[in-house]
């Protein structure tokens, strides 16, 4: 199926199915999603956004300002660390989906709304997605995966409609910086969202500071490696690392690789 199919079968979908409320991260599907929505005359649509401890706060920042221009309804929902998954066990992407949709549930059913969609895409179904299965049991939808739009159709389309997301790093939260069996500490996960935001503003986006104790291993795209390496750029990455506290600076020579400290077994 051609691209611009997809987009009408999206299109049918949405008008079919009719108002709902779109769990919006503010990654490049979700917010793709949302603009798409948002754009049929006669949909009534609500954006939510659950934001927690270990999600970027700018990601929040962006779905409201973005909402704010558009003049969609958006709700945005505070969550602390649930308790099921604050020593960060293997389940954890499943047990948070599963706190999270009930609260967007919640808002759907105050506001008589029978959809709830997510940003899941085509391309999602052949990754490690845990969370897939949360999704599933509550019967949440996603639509972008229903039209068989796969991540590099979004960010094409993104691109087109002029979403400053269209080029954003695939994103995960930041508990995925941490070995799974270890209590979740705040402070700890503010620390590493600075960490990686001032390696984004350097350049470097789409790295991840994975912490081990006071040691950091630093995987970046493997297109950023040799800029990492100039010395000016090492001694400023070096310098704010041990500004943030950690005592061990490593840079992970393999580079980035998605889902390194997930468990095995």
């Amino acid at each position: 199926m051609e691209s611009e199919e997809k987009l009408v079968k999206l299109e049918n979908y949405l008008k079919r199915r009719g108002a709902s409320v779109i769990a919006c991260s503010g990654g490049t599907d979700s917010m793709f999603l949302l603009h798409y929505a948002s754009g049929i005359k006669g949909i009534k649509i609500i954006a939510v956004t659950i934001s927690t401890p270990y999600m970027f706060e700018e990601e929040t920042a962006r779905v409201s300002e973005y909402c704010n221009i558009r003049g969609i309804d958006h709700i945005v929902i505070r969550m602390d660390i649930p308790s099921e998954i604050r020593n960060n066990p293997v389940n954890r992407c499943y047990l948070c989906k599963k706190k999270v949709f009930s609260h967007i549930a919640e808002v759907a059913s105050e506001n008589g709304f029978d959809n709830i969609y997510d940003g899941t895409n085509a391309d999602d179904i052949n990754d490690y997605r845990p969370g897939l299965k949360a999704l599933q049991e509550a019967g949440i939808l996603s639509p972008l995966m229903e039209a068989g739009l796969t991540k590099d159709e979004i960010r094409e389309f993104s691109k087109r409609e002029g979403l400053i997301t269209w080029d954003k790093p695939a994103n995960t939260c930041l508990l995925t910086r941490f070995p799974h069996d270890i209590t979740i500490d705040e402070r700890e996960l503010r620390k590493t969202e600075e960490a990686e935001v001032f390696l984004s503003d350097l350049g470097l986006s789409g790295s991840r500071v994975r912490v081990h104790d006071d040691l950091v291993r630093i995987e970046l795209r493997k297109e950023n490696i040799n800029a990492a390496l100039v010395k000016k750029t090492r001694e400023n990455i070096t310098a704010k690392m041990k500004e943030l506290g950690y005592k061990y600076i490593t840079l992970d020579l393999e580079g980035y690789v998605s889902g390194r400290m997930n468990k095995k077994s």
